[in-house]
């Protein structure tokens, strides 16, 4: 097919339990639309017949297009080898391939793109998660608000509908550490939310973990705030005066009434205490640090194994 006005970008991890709903209900969306949408569907190194089921969806109908890439690279970096292979005149819609994110909000979301807008991003009114979740992400968004140089909006994640320049502005940007709703934030232009009630995954489990979640929250944290860096000097600046402060009591006690601290307790606190400060102050900069290790070393963000186009195989 020519090119669309819309590419619909959804990263798949082992999910083939859901691709039958999934595959239903954009395709619903893409037939009632009056736009011309393609979907660019991204194998993230799935171990199921997700791969597989896509080929086959890709070979059927040329709306769809297929990139397996070679291993499990994240989340992140799905939507980034998405976004290499986009074509889309106008816009590109992001979503997650679990239908948390309805599809169905597309043609909601183009209206703000025709009214001048270059970012729609979804904000999440109710979250179906269990209580724990929902607290973690609330605090932390509310934390990088308040942390970061740039103006991140509350309760929003990746789901959202960015102009064709917004997606070559963050395709020129190669940061290895990559927090895309951050990059989003960091490249302006006219930006705006809409509230949606985020749906509970009916089918399967989350693939972002714990672990994955908690990586993805420092990319956020130390690629857009500078406050970790002014922390260590804060922290440092603290212990120097709490060390004058204990120092002075310690000369007024001797200089006054005779005494001073004594005892093995006092000595093996002070100890725990400045090397607690100093290891703190070590892992910090040390997140720095391997951000940086990681991006010099140049490698490609992912690695494509196969593209299934035009209803035909083509070369990565």
């Amino acid at each position: 097919m020519s090119n669309p006005q819309i590419n619909i970008v959804v990263p798949l991890f082992n999910e083939e339990e859901i691709f039958g709903d999934l595959m239903q209900r954009l395709t619903s969306v893409v037939d009632a639309s009056k736009l011309s949408v393609s979907i660019i569907m991204v194998d993230d190194g799935s171990r199921d017949n997700t791969a597989f089921l896509m080929e086959q969806q890709s070979l059927r109908d040329e709306r769809f297009v297929s990139v397996i890439l070679s291993r499990n690279f994240g989340h992140q970096y799905a939507l980034t080898a998405g976004f290499n292979y986009v074509d889309a005149s106008e816009a590109v819609f992001i979503i997650d391939g679990d239908l948390q994110d309805p599809p169905e909000l597309l043609e909601e979301f183009y209206e703000q793109i025709k009214l001048g807008y270059d970012v729609v991003y979804a904000v999440r009114e109710k979250r179906k998660e269990n209580f724990f979740k929902k607290i973690a992400y609330k605090s932390f968004y509310r934390f990088l608000k308040r942390i970061s140089y740039i103006d991140f909006p509350l309760d929003s994640g990746d789901f959202s509908l960015v102009s064709r320049r917004v997606v070559d502005h963050i395709n020129s940007m190669p940061e290895e550490s990559r927090f895309l709703r951050g990059m989003r934030s960091w490249i302006g232009f006219n930006q705006i939310g809409l509230k949606y009630e985020r749906q509970k995954r009916e089918v399967g489990e989350s693939k972002y973990t714990f672990r994955k979640l908690f990586k993805l929250a420092l990319n956020g944290i130390f690629n857009f705030s500078e406050y970790p860096i002014k922390f260590v000097s804060n922290m440092g600046l603290m212990t120097v005066i709490l060390s004058l402060i204990y120092f002075t009591i310690t000369l007024i006690k001797r200089a006054y009434f005779g005494t001073v601290p004594e005892g093995f307790t006092s000595l093996v606190l002070l100890i725990i205490f400045f090397g607690g400060v100093q290891l703190i102050a070590i892992g910090i900069i040390g997140e720095y640090v391997l951000r940086i290790f990681f991006q010099v070393k140049s490698r490609p963000l992912f690695i494509v194994k196969d593209v299934i186009k035009n209803q035909k195989r083509v070369k990565g």
